[in-house]
């Protein structure tokens, strides 16, 4: 709402162009439907943000990056990915192993396994209900290794927890996590 109003009072003050910047675009795990009669709502926070005067949007790691195509203006979409690569490129050396804590972060961890020249791992999860993460597997080799867990956004950090458990059952040797949005929603998981 915050931004909806800056627009109105730019729009009102005759702007001629307004840039929205959003680091973090709420609602955008709500980008397809996963049961009869759910709402898309990142398609429509994209048509109020466009309804309300912006003509172009930049916003950092998208959930999924369908997203871009929801808007009816230009969106610049940044990774974090470079600036993370950068960081584990100089600090850790050897015996690295990065791990998506989900099948849905592939694309992500494959490309930060690249930048820093390490293999990659996933976690097979599952989610009984939302919220709720099981680990049902891991693909890949992790034991003896210091693993590098990247994700989008932490929420609860059920997935995250759960899948370093997993990963220090199975002979990981530590753990780093890192993501690009740490929303502090619901109750933080035990574990």
């Amino acid at each position: 709402m915050e931004l909806l109003i800056m627009v109105d009072a730019l729009r009102r003050a005759s702007a001629r162009r307004i840039t929205a910047v959003m680091p973090y675009y709420g609602y955008a795990r709500q980008d397809r439907k996963t049961r009869a009669r759910a709402p898309i709502t990142a398609k429509m926070v994209a048509n109020i943000i466009t309804a309300s005067g912006c003509r172009r949007m930049i916003t950092m790691d998208l959930h999924a990056g369908q997203i871009q195509g929801f808007f009816d203006i230009p969106v610049d979409h940044l990774p974090g990915v470079p600036i993370l690569a950068e960081y584990f490129h100089q600090t850790m050396k050897k015996d690295v192993v990065v791990v998506s804590p989900d099948i849905g972060g592939v694309t992500r961890a494959r490309d930060l396994a690249e930048r820093i020249g390490a293999p990659l791992a996933i976690i097979d999860k599952r989610r009984p209900e939302p919220n709720v993460a099981e680990v049902t597997n891991i693909i890949g080799s992790i034991k003896g290794k210091s693993v590098i867990m990247i994700d989008d956004i932490i929420d609860t950090a059920g997935t995250i927890t759960k899948g370093a458990a997993a990963l220090m059952e199975r002979g990981a040797k530590e753990i780093y996590v890192c993501c690009t949005m740490l929303c502090c929603q619901g109750q933080p998981s035990k574990g």
